[in-house]
């Protein structure tokens, strides 16, 4: 396995878009994205994710329940997230946090199970993978909250919140994934935060089979447009390509460091 050019932080090769799964690896492997996170979001995931990952040695994967989830996973523990995290190939907890835009389930269960995958994550030592959407503020009480008892990493993934949660989460050592949604035309404010973020501190991602970047948008997304997403963030920091792929690759090394670089 060659060293990776980039690697897709969050993506879901589960689902029934990726049932070629074999086709969507090469087509990303000759885009350059040597290394792939695929992410659990209920129990019924976490097996397959393992067997992915298992069978594929440029694939990870996570355990976690996403807060959609929530309240279907209501008696999760953290001992459950601790024994299905300590196999080799899982290198992150989630994806877990806060979503208030839909509110699939009540948000006394999501804050509830952010917790517990906080733990679990500390517990091993690994990133906690957050969602949070239209929740900045309590997003940010919990895992500054949380990091004042006992530090531990923090990937804030597909972020387009506010530029505060971002500065707030990368002053205790936080990092910030970018999707396909920075190459949005709309986008503008993400577009400014991620100019002023620092990039010892950005990840890529897709959040494959969501969120095609420009010029794929509206088609199902792919591991393999993970490169449109650092070209674009290229440009907003003035950068080279080749530069900002280097250093998010490291910067996903750094973070999930049970990931074995190639």
């Amino acid at each position: 396995m060659a060293r990776p050019e980039l690697v897709d932080s969050h993506c879901h090769l589960n689902y029934p878009e990726f049932a070629d799964l074999p086709a969507v690896l090469k087509r990303a492997r000759d885009a350059g994205v040597g290394l792939m996170q695929t992410i659990s979001t209920k129990r019924s995931d976490f097996q397959t994710v393992i067997d992915i990952a298992e069978k594929n040695p440029d694939v990870y994967c996570s355990i976690g329940v996403h807060p959609h989830e929530a309240e279907h996973h209501a008696d999760l523990t953290v001992e459950e997230l601790v024994k299905w995290a300590s196999h080799p190939k899982v290198i992150g907890i989630g994806e877990t946090g806060l979503d208030y835009f839909y509110e699939h389930s009540p948000r006394d269960i999501q804050k509830k199970l952010f917790h517990i995958h906080i733990e679990a994550a500390r517990k091993l030592d690994l990133p906690v993978i957050v969602h949070s959407r239209d929740a900045d503020t309590d997003t940010i009480d919990i895992l500054e909250s949380e990091y004042k008892k006992a530090p531990f990493r923090i990937l804030i993934h597909c972020f387009s919140s506010s530029h505060e949660l971002a500065e707030r989460m990368v002053k205790i050592g936080g990092y910030i994934s970018i999707s396909g949604i920075v190459t949005f035309k709309k986008s503008t404010d993400l577009q400014e935060s991620v100019k002023k973020l620092p990039i010892e501190r950005l990840l890529v991602e897709t959040d494959a089979p969501y969120l095609a970047p420009v010029p794929h948008r509206g088609k199902p997304n792919e591991p393999s447009y993970t490169r449109h997403t650092a070209e674009f963030v290229s440009t907003l920091k003035g950068m080279f390509y080749g530069e900002v792929a280097r250093i998010t690759t490291d910067n996903f090394f750094t973070l999930f460091s049970k990931a074995k670089r190639p």
